[in-house]
């Protein structure tokens, strides 16, 4: 790494952090090892449901460029969610990163998060942050319906999402609704068709749908020809496609588009902790990942989601995102409690 590649992000990660300085200033005995209050130090742990390869390939070139150590505690939206609320002002994590928008939402409504610093938040497109400020899109991945051609035509494609509640789709499409994926999608319904729709749909899909338990394994099931289709998110398809596709060559990918509840597209969150013993340190993080260099890592890796900033564009195999036309919803809105509580009173949780 060249010295001056090493100044130069110094130097921005530092007018980043002082700038939010102001609001979550750490105890005495934070920042260990910090000698400059606007100088990422020492060490940050993230607590991380995102993709594994991702988060550590993040935290690599963050350690490379600052000098920070980085340490992963990494386990599902739902479980580190629920683990931040329960710790509560005894965490010991700076940093909560997700691959969907309810489990942050819901440390967001527990007020555990400090605000996010003005110069990060300047980076990612409103579409893709909450209106509280609380924290930002990392990430994001696009509603689709993956169909098996040998078995269903394009001709026979469900125009919206709430076409797939009609009795002529009983037993003819797939979803893993137990997953914080399809919550994700869930809590989007919710939010544009309302309360009374969704229940609505919740019991038609329980007489419709078939359920298996995760994307991976619905997208192999209509690749087996088990069942014509299935909703997922668009990345298992091209991971499997950037390998053997072996569990995709026999699929196809529909996107809803027009707006509709079905072409939704889920924000990965990142957020820093209003406790974090390093906040210096963990606002630059969530700077460096949101910013040109973390996101050309999400471009280029393994995970196949699509960059939230504007100065990135996704992997050239991916529908841009701007084509996608998918419905724009305040992240902070979606509502995981209900949810979950319509799901459960479906039978699907």
């Amino acid at each position: 790494m060249i010295l001056t590649r090493r100044w130069a992000l110094l130097t921005a990660i530092g007018t980043v952090a002082l700038l939010g300085v102001t609001g979550c200033s750490a105890p005495e005995e934070s920042s260990p090892g910090a000698t400059d209050a606007s100088t990422p130090s020492g060490s940050i742990t993230v607590y991380n449901a995102q993709h594994e390869e991702l988060t550590q390939a993040w935290a690599d070139e963050f350690t490379a460029e600052t000098g920070v150590t980085v340490t992963l505690r990494n386990g599902d939206d739902s479980e580190l969610g629920n683990q931040l609320v329960q710790e509560g002002a005894a965490s010991k994590a700076d940093v909560f990163l997700t691959e969907n928008s309810p489990a942050i939402s819901l440390v967001d409504k527990a007020g555990l998060f400090a605000p996010v610093d003005d110069a990060t938040l300047a980076q990612v497109p409103k579409q893709f942050q909450p209106s509280t400020g609380t924290w930002t899109g990392i990430a994001a991945r696009s509603t689709v319906f993956a169909y098996n051609p040998s078995m269903i035509s394009a001709g026979e494609l469900p125009a919206s999402l709430l076409d797939l509640a009609d009795p002529a789709w009983a037993g003819r499409w797939a979803a893993s609704p137990s997953g914080a994926d399809f919550q994700a999608i869930v809590s989007a319904l919710l939010e544009l068709k309302g309360e009374a729709a969704t229940s609505d749909w919740l019991a038609a899909m329980k007489e419709n749908a078939v359920v298996y338990k995760g994307n991976s394994t619905v997208m192999k099931a209509v690749n087996a020809g088990e069942i014509p289709g299935g909703v997922i998110y668009h990345y298992y398809w091209f991971a499997d496609q950037a390998g053997t596709g072996e569990n995709s060559s026999s699929t196809q990918m529909h996107y809803f588009k027009n707006q509709d509840p079905g072409a939704f597209v889920s924000v990965s969150g990142g957020g820093v902790l209003e406790t974090s013993a390093n906040p210096v340190a963990a606002q630059a993080f969530l700077a460096f990942i949101t910013g040109k260099a973390g996101q050309e890592i999400l471009k280029t890796g393994t995970s196949f989601e699509y960059p939230v900033s504007d100065a990135v564009d996704a992997n050239s195999a991916m529908v841009p995102l701007r084509e996608l036309d998918a419905p724009v919803i305040d992240p902070s809105k979606l509502n995981s409690t209900k949810v979950t509580d319509l799901m459960t009173e479906a039978g699907f949780l």
